[in-house]
């Protein structure tokens, strides 16, 4: 059995550039911010908002309007705030240009702030990633 991984004609098309001040200058912060954004949409929606550079498009089929208008409307709302959305260590890594090791030594010097931990499963394992940037503030 083969896919089929032809894509349904899409009709209703949205871009949205992001900052440079959000992307960092990285197409990596750029995918990252791609996929938190993905993981906040329904599953049916997910795939229909991709990344082109520093671009997000939403492209759907004009059978979808009603869903293209709520996706709109959310991402809308989320490039808001999506400046205060930490970095993650890989992220963090390809904006400074840096290694691994190194990105772990500056965080131990107090060179690189730290944005606090959460636990997240990776590649099937749960892990503690130690996220950079400026601490959310509480409203």
């Amino acid at each position: 059995m083969s896919k089929n991984n032809a894509k349904a004609p899409a009709d209703l098309i949205l871009t949205w550039t992001l900052p440079s001040a959000v992307t960092l200058g990285s197409a990596t912060r750029a995918k990252g911010i791609l996929l938190e954004l993905r993981a906040r949409l329904p599953t049916a929606v997910r795939k229909s908002l991709d990344v082109s550079g520093a671009t997000l498009v939403l492209a759907m089929a004009k059978e979808a309007v009603d869903e293209f208008r709520s996706v709109v409307h959310f991402v809308t709302k989320a490039l808001l705030d999506i400046e205060r959305l930490p970095v993650i260590p890989r992220e963090i890594e390809d904006i400074l240009a840096i290694s691994t090791s190194e990105r772990r030594r500056w965080l131990e010097d107090g060179r690189l702030p730290s944005a606090g931990t959460r636990t997240v499963r990776l590649r099937g394992r749960a892990r503690q990633i130690t996220f950079h940037g400026v601490r959310p503030q509480s409203r």
